[in-house]
């Protein structure tokens, strides 16, 4: 899934660099924020599982 977040993130970054509407490129920020938060969390998640594996 992380990867999945971190690819979510990238297409939003890109949808911000080619637009030139100031709300839209906030949006698609907040939005790459969000996806690229998530993806910090499937990352400690699956560190933890790895840690209680071990």
């Amino acid at each position: 899934m992380e990867s999945y977040y971190r690819d979510q993130a990238t297409l939003c970054a890109e949808q911000a660099a080619s637009t030139t509407l100031p709300n839209v490129i906030d949006r698609c920020r907040r939005s790459e924020a969000a996806w690229l938060a998530m993806a910090e969390r499937a990352a400690r998640h699956n560190q933890i599982k790895a840690a209680l594996r071990a």
